[in-house]
């Protein structure tokens, strides 16, 4: 078994069989322009701006809150800066890190996606209409300055960036003076989104680990339309549907569960948290031959649920 799949599998719910660990996703990078190819090539228009983001001024230290405010309205939650001070400022540290701005997006229904800080991921959300919330140093990196904004739009013939940032709507910046300030937060950025909505540029495995830190705080239930969007992008994503069956057993949905541990498994046969979580679910409603053969399988598969699998066999009527 990959050390990706121990870190995907290497806990239990049904058996338990399901854990998602959080990967860092965060990239550096040196602080010139950035070289970009052409827009075909990176699949964006030329130019772009989100219409109708609200603009909240910044004030002194807490521009966390009104950055995450404007994305959250954006797709849809009434919520304002002053109501999210108090869940993402931390006096102590004069700011908002990144840690309470994720946490309080999924506080308001919302899952939380980190870019993988590439220009041009940046790009492609805002080409597709996600507002961007991005974290700059506007200072020297021995001397940080740290603040947010929201990336709302860009040109790429006259290479600017436009932000809603600190007193100032619709902010043209040059990309070159952007990325400085951003590669110095190891461009570190986030789109906030309602369960069933995916970032355009956003990876199957970045993906999950937003979903399932989602939650871990909503519960199944509001994650479903989340963890149906990753198997509809991903159709042959086979965590992504030993993921959907977890949360619709969760959910109470068993027979669905099934299914999507089937498919599971026909994506990849040597997973082996997912022949057993098929195999206990056919063996609750007395499908035993089929039972039967699925943790057979699971229990020729060398994981840390071999013995799980036997046991539950010797049970078995014959």
């Amino acid at each position: 078994m990959s050390r990706l799949r121990e870190q995907l599998t290497g806990n239990a719910r049904i058996a338990g069989v399901f854990l998602l660990c959080a990967m860092g996703v965060l990239q550096t990078g040196c602080a010139t322009g950035p070289r970009l190819a052409s827009p075909a090539d990176m699949g964006v228009a030329e130019r772009a701006c989100i219409e109708g983001v609200p603009f909240y001024a910044q004030r002194e230290y807490q521009c966390g809150p009104a950055a995450l405010a404007m994305a959250l309205n954006a797709s849809g939650v009434d919520v304002s800066a002053d109501d999210l001070i108090p869940q993402v400022f931390l006096p102590a540290r004069e700011g908002s890190i990144q840690p309470e701005m994720l946490a309080a997006s999924r506080r308001h229904n919302r899952v939380s996606f980190t870019l993988d800080g590439s220009f041009q991921s940046l790009l492609g959300e805002l080409d597709a209409g996600n507002p961007v919330v991005v974290m700059q140093n506007l200072s020297l990196p021995v001397w940080p300055m740290w603040h947010y904004a929201v990336a709302i739009g860009y040109d790429l013939e006259e290479r600017f960036i436009i932000l809603h940032s600190g007193e100032e709507a619709n902010r043209k910046e040059s990309f070159r003076r952007f990325d400085a300030t951003w590669s110095r937060s190891e461009r570190w950025s986030m789109v906030t989104l309602p369960p069933g909505e995916l970032p355009a540029t956003i990876r199957p495995n970045q993906a999950m680990d937003a979903i399932n830190a989602f939650e871990q705080v909503n519960g199944a239930d509001d994650a479903l339309p989340a963890w149906r969007s990753v198997v509809e992008r991903w159709p042959q994503h086979a965590m992504g549907w030993f993921a959907l069956g977890n949360a619709k057993h969760a959910a109470g949905e068993s027979s669905a569960a099934i299914s999507a541990f089937r498919r599971a498994t026909e994506h990849d046969p040597g997973l082996a948290a997912a022949w057993l979580n098929l195999g206990l679910l056919l063996e609750e409603q007395e499908k035993y031959d089929e039972a039967r053969s699925a943790l057979e399988k699971a229990a020729s598969l060398p994981s840390q649920w071999q013995d799980r699998a036997w046991q539950t066999l010797e049970r078995l009527p014959e």
